[in-house]
């Protein structure tokens, strides 16, 4: 089983994805710090590309966040989940984030990034960000982390549970 979780930056999706490896037992790969690790320079993204494929592929399957998990990396995922919330809402998150860890959280200036990162992941022309068109799309704008877990978790099962209770039995 492979879980794809795509979305923009603070959304929830590393959070819900670390939470739903753990639940079902699977490994999980945020391949954001991959290309944050290596600059996204576009002889190693392709061979990320690979390796992230790689990863989806173990036995038993995996879970993956990031931006074009479900559209680019692993199309064939059997579950695909694109986590969003509003940009103010992100920013928070991101500010509180940082604050936690002791950092300066500037919220106008996490928000002005947010945006600025926003249009330029969903305008850039190789594996832009975007929802895979079967995709089930999760706003987490107004969701506790256990809410959006909880709703999470009843995605991945509707996606593994094809038939409904009495159907295609007897």
């Amino acid at each position: 089983m492979i879980i794809a979780i795509d979305g923009p930056a603070a959304s929830g999706k590393g959070t819900l994805a670390r939470r739903l490896a753990a639940h079902y037992g699977l490994p999980h790969l945020d391949t954001g710090l991959l290309y944050r690790a290596v600059a996204a320079m576009p002889e190693v993204r392709a061979a990320l590309i690979e390796a992230q494929r790689n990863f989806a592929r173990r036995p038993g399957g995996a879970v993956l966040d990031g931006r074009d998990i479900g559209t680019v990396i692993c199309p064939e995922a059997e579950v695909k989940i694109y986590v969003t919330a509003s940009p103010e809402t992100r920013a928070q998150r991101r500010a509180l984030e940082l604050a936690g860890r002791g950092e300066r959280a500037d919220y106008a200036a996490i928000l002005a990034e947010i945006v600025k990162r926003d249009a330029r992941d969903s305008g850039r022309a190789d594996a832009p960000l975007r929802a895979a068109p079967d995709a089930v799309r999760l706003d987490t704008t107004k969701m506790s982390v256990e809410a959006a877990f909880a709703e999470s978790l009843r995605i991945v099962e509707s996606r593994l549970s094809p038939l409904p209770k009495g159907e295609g039995q007897g």
